[in-house]
């Protein structure tokens, strides 16, 4: 009797699914501990000063920013944030609003965390 080649295929094909559905009964069981992990980001994140004391700019800009801008912020998709020479208020509407493909980040930081990125990036040279 010669072996069918479609057999193995449909043995993995079955062992996928299996595992999905498997793993996504496992997150269901998960769902309330990640919620609950998830609302103390939240509450960690409010726009006390508190808050605004941990803020540290650079570690935001390698973490939002790069990937636009370009590892050294030089450009790449957006544009350079080295040497700019708007103002700082002019700097805080374009991170708080966004402006053009960038997104808005003012519902995400404070105004004081966007004074203090703003602040960051006019050090850019």
């Amino acid at each position: 009797m010669k072996n069918n080649p479609v057999v193995p295929y449909i043995l993995i094909f079955a062992l996928g699914l299996g595992l999905i559905f498997f793993m996504s009964l496992y997150g269901i069981e998960q769902k309330e501990e990640i919620a609950g992990a998830d609302e103390e980001g939240k509450t960690e994140e409010s726009n006390d000063g508190a808050a605004s004391e941990d803020f540290d700019p650079e570690t935001f800009v390698q973490g939002q920013c790069i990937g636009c801008h370009g590892g050294d912020l030089a450009g790449g998709m957006g544009p350079s944030l080295v040497g700019l020479s708007d103002s700082k208020e002019e700097i805080h509407d374009i991170i708080k609003n966004g402006q053009g493909g960038m997104p808005p980040f003012g519902g995400k930081i404070s105004d004081e965390q966007i004074d203090q990125l703003a602040e960051y990036i006019l050090t850019l040279k």
